[in-house]
């Protein structure tokens, strides 16, 4: 497959001296709903990065983020989320409750050298809300009233560039802009995947199965994937379709969750290529509060992780592998008993030597609960990573490489 990514400048294009510089972070956080307590500090912690570099090249910096969305429990004030990046820097981080009034305007204008400024959650504003093209949200209110007072605007928000919202797309089209250490970071990862020539396996696991079959379609359509190792619901949906016979309960729950009219599609991937994928032979129960191990066919009851013969089956496919990505746990990994094919299989990949790319959520847990440090990269967005895998665009590269484009001749 040919290489997808646009070309994109990077923060090394820019001379960021005494200018002001907006840049768009992404620390949408898990919320506690009732002291609104933020439960994660991970993405405040990988945005640090860039904002420090800013500070000591003594730019002016302005950062807008958003929070939840309209209605949800989480959708509050970035009030707390400037407390906890100032934890995290070291310096203090202003807080403006305006997005992009008269308020937030002239705070921006105020900021020193080294200062930084948060803006107020920009969902807040309603043009934030609607997904247009970058043409059209570069005339909002949002983006027409902040230009002016920028030299230059910093994606750094990977986790919302499959987003085509006007505080991702827009600015970019008004303002010399470049990819921030994060997000040139995943764009790094992402042609880790597509520059291989071979040795790519995929374990694909989690809940979101018609994501993943899009992504099990385009990888294996465009031969970017040479293995694909099933977990979790998604491996139970293949062997259903697969005609596998398996107990009541695991069927009950295929149903439940609507996921019948999705077998058809897995049928035909098996029947196209099913030398590339590989589901599991064995699985875990647990009964009296035990795990319990057997093979797929004899296990009765709720299947909550893969087995043993399977970890070592997967195992020695990992051990070929050049580059190797990893999305969603392969069991509950919330009872610890069923964790250990999700460890199981990181640790067989970390010790393989491969470049493993983790799709972030469910799995940061588990790295960081084994190691401290690996070969590869921690991804920060598993949306826009799922809308990558699956063959789409995304949103914030096209519109940074637009820009790009436009002003790479004035540098």
């Amino acid at each position: 497959m040919s290489l997808k990514i646009p070309k994109v400048l990077t923060m090394d294009s820019f001379n960021f001296n005494n200018k002001y510089v907006l840049v768009r972070i992404d620390i949408n956080s898990p919320i506690d709903p009732e002291s609104k307590i933020i439960l994660d500090d991970a993405r405040f912690r990988e945005h640090a990065k860039t904002i420090r570099e800013l500070i000591e090249g003594e730019a002016r910096i302005t950062l807008t983020s958003h929070q939840g969305r309209p209605g949800d429990p989480d959708f509050t004030s970035l009030n707390g989320h400037a407390e906890l990046l100032s934890s995290i820097l070291g310096v203090e981080v202003k807080f403006i409750d305006d997005v992009c009034g008269p308020a937030a305007r002239e705070a921006i204008r105020k900021l020193n050298p080294s200062e930084v400024l948060l803006l107020e959650n920009v969902r807040f504003h309603s043009e934030e809300l609607l997904e247009r093209k970058p043409e059209l949200q570069a005339k909002t209110y949002l983006v027409s009233k902040l230009t002016p007072l920028f030299n230059y605007f910093i994606l750094d928000a990977f986790a919302t560039a499959h987003r085509s919202q006007p505080s991702i797309v827009g600015f970019p089209l008004t303002l010399k802009s470049c990819a921030g250490r994060i997000m040139e970071a995943e764009i790094e990862a992402l042609r880790k995947i597509y520059g291989e020539k071979e040795g790519r396996v995929f374990i694909l696991g989690g809940s979101k199965i018609r994501d993943s079959l899009k992504i099990m379609e385009n990888l294996l359509v465009n031969k970017v994937a040479d293995k694909i190792l099933l977990t979790g619901l998604l491996a139970l949906v293949f062997l259903y379709a697969k005609d596998v016979r398996l107990n009541s309960q695991v069927v009950e729950v295929i149903k439940e969750k609507g996921l019948m009219g999705e077998i058809p599609k897995a049928r035909e991937l098996l029947r196209k290529y099913s030398e590339y994928i590989k589901m599991p032979i064995d699985g875990a129960i647990e009964v009296d509060g035990r795990r319990v191990e057997g093979d797929i066919e004899s296990l009765k009851g709720r299947i909550m992780d893969i087995g043993v013969g399977t970890i070592n089956l997967y195992r020695e496919e990992i051990k070929n592998a050049n580059t190797i990505i990893i999305r969603g746990p392969a069991g509950v990994i919330e009872k610890d008993e069923f964790r250990i094919g999700s460890e199981k299989i990181v640790k067989a990949a970390i010790e393989s030597g491969a470049y493993i790319i983790f799709g972030g959520g469910h799995m940061r847990a588990i790295v960081d609960n084994i190691t401290v440090s690996f070969h590869g990269h921690m991804s920060t967005g598993g949306g826009a990573l799922l809308t990558f895998l699956s063959g789409e665009p995304l949103p914030g590269l096209e519109a940074l490489a637009i820009s790009a484009q436009k002003y790479l001749n004035s540098l």
